[in-house]
């Protein structure tokens, strides 16, 4: 299949303060401006109609990628890297696009759902006119026509008479049709791309059975192609096709879903993997864990970020930032223990 997303060694960084330089003026003194490396030569393809699952700890960077794909980023931020959409055999690079060309763009051929949907909707606005008003957005139509398709989205998302609760405003929904309340907003104009970023976080098990079953049917009956973004292994495993995960702002693996859960080859996927119980754990016994923490990112190695934690740890890991070498078929991973013919 074709990639209707690709992400060619992306690099965001973000200013933060260095030690004092020499005094320009009496009383004052000059800071040095370096820049925080939140995402480390990031690559990735989403193709049509597919799911990608991005997992890792908070602060790996899932977040702050979805946003940079978006062109959502504070200006302050730093990108590099290429982020290519492709429609119709045209692709575009986001990253190089003015503001005009992305807002055409956004929220059209590429929607996002936010994690948290109270801070995503307009607490005094009634949540019919907010979906209305992504579709004025996009679309020469009368406001009778964009309510329509308004009332419309939320029957799509499953939304009991959806006629009345388009005129109730968000405190007067429940966390779970908040969250469909988003849903609609982002597919009321049938994107090709959907970046679902923690979508069930903040939602009981009960409900987020019902939205992850409510973004199955959607992709089916749209053709979404899908980035969902989680820090669950058990979410991810029932969504996504394919598996990248995330540490310290770089990807470490990537491939196909059932290479992941049954071949990791990353000593920290690996290690994500073990600490997650199941039915066969003894419950006598403490979970298993991975030693360490995650570094700042003020203090991010030259090397793999993981190599400190890493009990299968080399020479090399601790020299420069390890390629992603094919450890099988569509299976890569960033690692210099794995022996592999060939870099990506």
């Amino acid at each position: 299949m074709s990639a209707l997303l690709e992400i060619r060694n992306l690099n965001i960084g973000f200013p933060g303060k260095g030690s004092p330089a020499v005094l320009q003026t009496p009383g004052q003194s000059a800071v040095r401006t370096s820049f925080l490396t939140a995402v480390r030569d990031l690559s990735f393809s989403i193709a049509r109609g597919e799911v990608l699952g991005l997992v890792g700890e908070s602060g790996s960077g899932k977040s702050v990628t979805s946003l940079a794909i978006m062109r959502l980023l504070p200006p302050q931020a730093q990108v590099d890297g290429e982020i290519v959409l492709t429609e119709n055999a045209h692709a575009r690079d986001l990253a190089s696009l003015d503001d005009t060309a992305m807002r055409q763009l956004r929220g059209s051929l590429m929607a996002m759902i936010f994690q948290e949907p109270m801070t995503a909707l307009n607490p005094v606005m009634r949540v019919g006119d907010q979906i209305a008003e992504a579709v004025l957005a996009h679309h020469v139509v009368s406001r009778s026509e964009a309510w329509k398709r308004a009332v419309d989205a939320m029957n799509d998302v499953a939304i009991p008479e959806p006629s009345a609760r388009a005129r109730d405003y968000p405190h007067q929904l429940s966390g779970g049709m908040r969250q469909r309340i988003v849903i609609a907003m982002a597919i009321v104009n049938r994107p090709q791309l959907l970046i679902a970023d923690e979508p069930t976080t903040a939602l009981d098990v009960t409900i987020q059975a019902q939205i992850l079953e409510l973004l199955a049917e959607l992709r089916a009956k749209f053709g979404l192609a899908m980035l969902f973004i989680s820090h669950d292994l058990a979410v991810v495993s029932h969504v996504a096709d394919r598996v990248a995960v995330m540490y310290a702002g770089c990807l470490v693996e990537l491939g196909a879903k059932h290479d992941i859960f049954r071949a990791a080859a990353h000593p920290y996927t690996r290690g994500l993997l073990h600490a997650v119980p199941d039915l066969k754990t003894d419950r006598t016994r403490p979970l298993e864990t991975i030693e360490g923490t995650v570094p700042a990112l003020a203090a991010l190695p030259s090397g793999c970020a993981f190599e400190p934690r890493c009990t299968s740890r080399v020479v090399e890991c601790a020299a420069a930032l390890p390629p992603l070498v094919q450890v099988a078929d569509g299976h890569w991973a960033r690692c210099p223990i794995i022996n592999a013919p060939s870099g990506l």
